[in-house]
């Protein structure tokens, strides 16, 4: 999957459970700036980083990650 696709992926399950940039970024201990740089796919997270976004949004991490099994 693409860093945008993934990136999409991200903004759109934030705004679903109604978080900002902002709360987000606090809630996985990062800064806001790494929030913005995931959803515009200039930055690629690790595995441990998807996983906590995962948990934090409440999403699976495969369908955050769109694997498909």
């Amino acid at each position: 999957m693409g860093n945008s696709s993934l990136g999409n992926r991200i903004r759109s399950f934030r705004k679903l459970k109604g978080y900002t940039q902002q709360s987000l970024s606090e809630k996985l201990g990062v800064s806001l700036s790494f929030v913005g740089s995931l959803e515009r796919g200039t930055r690629v997270p690790t595995e441990p980083v998807l996983r906590k976004i995962a948990s934090t949004l409440q999403v699976d991490y495969d369908e955050l990650c769109a694997i498909n099994k």
